[in-house]
């Protein structure tokens, strides 16, 4: 099995200092640890810095951490990390709900510290077995997600082909949108969900009439309405967002991907956290494809104009970690560029 060198990141949060002590006294000695006293700075540290596993108290105000476990567990980009519930609770009640929201464990305080650090240590091994499993899994069934690949692209390109739009752009963004995952935080397996899911984003096209899809100038206010409906077919064609699996992560990108970071999108007016991440990061990699790519009305634009532009809209249209992680991504993103260049015919899209 692969082994790290580096020490594993644990996250305790508690909103009783003395606790916060406790804990890290147990721990530092084995592991780099992190601290939080509230749920929201959890998952913000999440959201930057994803740690290994979290240690994780049910009653703390504002947010408990029946909510902040919800939470992460909703996000493609977290879910992945084990939560183990340490808390003062001893209701049954609680230790099911726990289980039932994704925990790995639940440890009752006053802690031991030696069940603490074997507890921590058996979720750390079985974390790692059950991504080498998967890697391996992976690696046995390249052909077939190969050809699951090839599919989905064709299925995402169909809609593009009714808008006319450039024959790799679906291939390039879905590569884009994995590299920003992975950057983000995505374990391997969610990473390649969301490059199996980005192709669909706009399949929706397909329910738009052509004489608004193709129309060559601009669109009335109540063609921009109609147009905007592209968001929610996709989702219904793709199914519900709220399950598991492909298809629900694609319907959630393509429900989520034309929101922007201040509000100012579309369908559902989102802002901020409350957009699906996974929505975030497509709307971040189709746009810059689309900036910097060929059109009939306009050339690609340089590599150092798109980046200045998009910075610009850090804030605005994108969240602003994932424009740092996109940034930092870029040496990657360049290599798709290279490889999945345009040889063929241009074609006009509508965004």
């Amino acid at each position: 099995m692969a082994t790290e060198n580096r020490r594993k990141t644990l996250l305790v949060v508690d909103d009783m200092p003395e606790n916060l002590d406790v804990l890290s006294e147990v721990l530092r000695d084995s592991y780099q640890v992190k601290v939080a006293t509230r749920g929201t700075r959890a998952l913000e540290i999440v959201r930057r810095t994803p740690p290994d596993i979290i240690l994780l108290d049910i009653m703390m105000p504002e947010m408990d951490g029946f909510e902040v476990c919800r939470r992460l567990k909703e996000d493609y980009t977290a879910r992945h990390i084990p939560v183990i519930f340490a808390t003062a609770s001893i209701d049954p009640k609680d230790e099911l709900r726990g289980f039932e929201l994704g925990a790995v464990d639940y440890i009752t305080k006053p802690v031991s510290p030696p069940l603490v650090l074997a507890r921590v240590r058996t979720h750390l091994a079985l974390y790692d077995q059950n991504q080498e499993l998967e890697r391996k899994v992976r690696q046995r069934t390249v052909q077939l997600n190969d050809t699951r690949l090839q599919i989905i692209q064709r299925l995402g390109r169909a809609a593009e082909y009714k808008d006319n739009e450039t024959g790799l752009h679906v291939i390039r963004m879905s590569h884009y949108s994995r590299l920003i995952g992975l950057a983000a935080g995505m374990d391997q397996g969610d990473a390649d969900l969301l490059l199996n899911a980005a192709p669909m984003h706009d399949l929706g096209k397909i329910g738009i009439p052509d004489s608004i899809l193709r129309k060559p100038g601009k669109l009335t206010p109540a063609e921009w309405e109609i147009m905007k409906t592209h968001s929610a077919i996709g989702a219904e064609i793709l199914g519900d967002p709220q399950g598991s699996g492909l298809l629900a992560m694609a319907s959630t990108v393509a429900l989520s991907h034309h929101e922007k970071w201040d509000g100012s999108g579309y369908p559902k007016g989102l802002s901020g956290e409350a957009i699906p991440r996974v929505g975030r990061i497509v709307a971040l990699a189709d746009v810059f494809d689309a900036l910097t790519s060929k059109r009939p009305y306009k050339e690609a634009w340089p590599l150092q104009t798109a980046l200045d532009w998009i910075v610009g809209q850090s804030g605005r249209h994108f969240d602003p970690h994932l424009v740092d992680c996109f940034l930092d991504c870029i040496p990657e993103i360049e290599l798709v560029r290279s490889r999945y260049r345009e040889d063929g015919a241009i074609r006009p899209a509508r965004e």
